[in-house]
């Protein structure tokens, strides 16, 4: 089932989300729903805040990614059939020179912005089935993945922006807040006018 995308003001996506144990209700059910959501919003990473859900469960596929020409053929190669579910996820340590890439997010349409990040990340996480991994990514994987870890600690990529840039796109911003924006996915806007 396609659950509707959580806009950009809406508290949810502020909030540090919660662990989870294996009893959650109906993750199987989830995950499979927020699958849908993510292909269906052509996204490669989605976290259970953006479904309205504060909780520490986020997912990644950087499929789309692989046939990126300008990347190297062993990066396209590590992106490509990256497919996981990242539950009560930690990221231990992040090592590396800062770089920056374009970054946008569902919960953001049609605003993509140069982000800053580390280029290694080490991250502790659950899988589905609730066995414990510690695996350490790089480059544009690691990226996806800081992105959605972001928002499980309640974090946004535009939070990362200089504050020339924040005043730049406020007001864009706002019209998301307010569902003034045409997106081809559902989405719930926390600050759109109800009628009479």
């Amino acid at each position: 089932m396609i659950l509707p995308i959580v806009a950009y003001g809406d508290p949810v996506l502020r909030k540090k989300a919660k662990d989870i144990t294996s009893e959650y209700p109906k993750l199987d059910e989830l995950i499979t729903n927020m699958w849908e959501t993510m292909y269906n919003a052509h996204g490669v990473g989605l976290a259970a805040p953006q479904v309205g859900l504060p909780i520490r469960v986020f997912m990644v596929d950087t499929t789309p990614f692989a046939d990126d020409d300008e990347l190297t053929e062993a990066e396209q190669k590590q992106l490509d059939g990256f497919k996981k579910v990242f539950i009560n996820a930690t990221i231990e340590e992040e090592n590396g020179k800062e770089w920056d890439f374009n970054e946008g997010c569902l919960s953001i349409p049609d605003i993509r912005e140069d982000v800053k990040r580390k280029p290694e990340i080490t991250i502790n996480y659950l899988d589905e089935d609730f066995k414990t991994h510690t695996e350490t990514y790089d480059g544009l994987l690691a990226r996806v993945i800081q992105h959605e870890y972001d928002h499980i600690e309640g974090v946004l990529f535009t939070d990362k922006l200089s504050t020339l840039k924040k005043r730049l796109i406020k007001n864009r911003l706002d019209k998301i807040s307010k569902g003034k924006i045409s997106v081809d996915y559902r989405m719930r806007f926390p600050n759109i006018k109800k009628g009479r």
